[in-house]
């Protein structure tokens, strides 16, 4: 098989603050932003990789999602819990302190991990955890 990671989606509660982090903090592309007002999904990914991205979505938007399971949703995103992902770079240090520089939301400075690695953490504007470890 031959399989990619094409998009991952995680979600947005304010796309002009989620699109200034993405492209202006941590240098993403737009691929696309499509809807208007908080109804919007805003494709970004790192220059130089356009088969990856990251959907940038309004939460809960799903006609099946129940009443009472966006209400938990939105909990999660409050507390941070809902979504994250695993991003790496070559310059850790540097890529922390522009980040941090941005006034966004500290979680872990940057630490050797046990496992083997080491790694900051951020939220995003809509409390996503966004991991970035040193790449080798």
């Amino acid at each position: 098989m031959d399989i990619t990671i094409h998009t991952t989606p995680l979600p947005h509660t304010d796309p002009e603050a989620s699109l200034a982090f993405y492209r202006d903090v941590l240098g993403f592309e737009v691929r696309s932003d499509v809807g208007q007002g908080a109804m919007r999904w805003i494709t970004v990914g790192p220059a130089g990789q356009p088969d990856t991205s990251i959907l940038l979505a309004p939460p809960a938007v799903d006609p099946g999602i129940t009443e009472d399971e966006r209400r938990t949703i939105s909990e999660m995103m409050a507390k941070g819990t809902y979504g994250w992902i695993l991003l790496a770079t070559p310059d850790l240090d540097g890529t922390f302190e522009k980040v941090q520089a941005a006034d966004a939301e500290v979680v872990q400075e940057p630490t050797d991990q046990p496992y083997g690695f080491r790694d900051c953490a951020f939220r995003d504007p809509a409390g996503n955890l966004i991991r970035i470890r040193e790449a080798a």
